[in-house]
């Protein structure tokens, strides 16, 4: 079954190591991505503020698009959701252009138009570092992975961030913001919006993972959660392997919790440091059997790609 992956760190993983997409030792590469059968793979650029700044954000997306020119019969970028589906039609790969750390902008809501000319289609607004749109619930200064931060959130620039974001067409993904960023989205925002890679807090209680209100909430919206295959967000105090029944566990529970509409997938593919049972985007499949048990062919599909390209339908321009 096709899948579509709303998290990777792969783009950037290869800008700075220098490698190619059609062949590399990452997780993600053109023959895995073919082998799992890959319908849409979102790549982030990931800018790391407290030592990069948005030049290198510029130089990732230049080699972003240097690398589909290069493979262009198997990978196309998408701009609009109909791209798509031509891009099926085509028998080639989607992939979507988004940003890890929306602080790239500089604090000029003028340069989120040049983004989105860029074909930026998805923003995480925070990562592990509080910055001019809000902040995050584990600030890197002072790390742990269990402490939630229920005062700060989207500061007023973040607030009419969002909104131009909703003006524009691009998907708001709020994993890695702070409790009271979610909330803050909710409020000022009106489409759906993402969690692109954020499990369930009642099973592994990380900060990182979403509550069951806050599973509610982006269910009410129309919005969905990427399950990400970090161990440390699957399990607690499991830093060794990533295991696919535990991946279920997840799902079964943010099904349970939010309906089947409000689940997708956010594989974290390459900003993973630990071992995966299903080893890289080649072994996809597996996790689809393992569902096999639990839901319908329609339900899996939605799992898979229906419901994370409903939203881009919604959402994107």
């Amino acid at each position: 079954m096709k899948y579509a992956d709303m998290h990777c760190d792969t783009v950037t993983r290869l800008y700075r190591k220098h490698k190619d997409l059609l062949q590399n030792d990452c997780h993600i590469d053109i023959s895995k991505m073919q082998q799992g059968q890959c319908l849409l793979q979102n790549f982030a650029v990931f800018t790391k503020i407290d030592v990069q700044d948005s030049s290198f954000t510029r130089g990732a997306i230049d080699y972003y698009y240097d690398q589909l020119e290069k493979n262009k019969n198997t990978i196309r970028p998408v701009f609009r959701y109909e791209d798509i589906l031509e891009n099926e039609r085509n028998g080639c790969i989607s992939a979507v252009l988004t940003l890890e750390d929306g602080s790239v902008i500089d604090n000029d809501l003028e340069n989120l138009n040049r983004y989105y000319d860029l074909g930026v289609r998805m923003i995480g607004l925070t990562w592990n570092f509080p910055n001019g749109i809000g902040y995050p619930n584990m600030d890197g200064r002072t790390p742990s992975l269990y402490t939630t931060d229920n005062e700060r959130g989207l500061t007023p620039f973040g607030i009419e961030y969002v909104k131009r974001m909703e003006e524009l067409g691009i998907v708001v993904d709020v994993s890695h913001l702070s409790d009271k960023g979610f909330y803050d989205v909710l409020e000022h925002t009106s489409k759906p919006f993402v969690a692109s890679h954020s499990n369930a807090r009642s099973i592994c209680g990380v900060a990182r993972n979403l509550s069951d209100e806050m599973i509610r909430k982006l269910s009410e919206r129309g919005g969905v959660m990427g399950l990400n295959y970090c161990s440390s967000f699957i399990e607690d105090h499991n830093e060794k392997m990533t295991m696919i029944k535990d991946m279920v566990r997840h799902i079964r529970h943010i099904v349970e919790v939010g309906g089947i509409d409000c689940i997708g997938l956010g594989s974290d593919f390459d900003g993973i440091d630990n071992d995966l049972e299903m080893k890289d985007a080649s072994g996809m499949q597996l996790l689809h059997e393992a569902l096999k048990e639990h839901y319908s062919e329609e339900e899996r599909e939605k799992i898979f790609h229906r419901n994370v390209l409903r939203v881009y339908k919604e959402v994107w321009k």
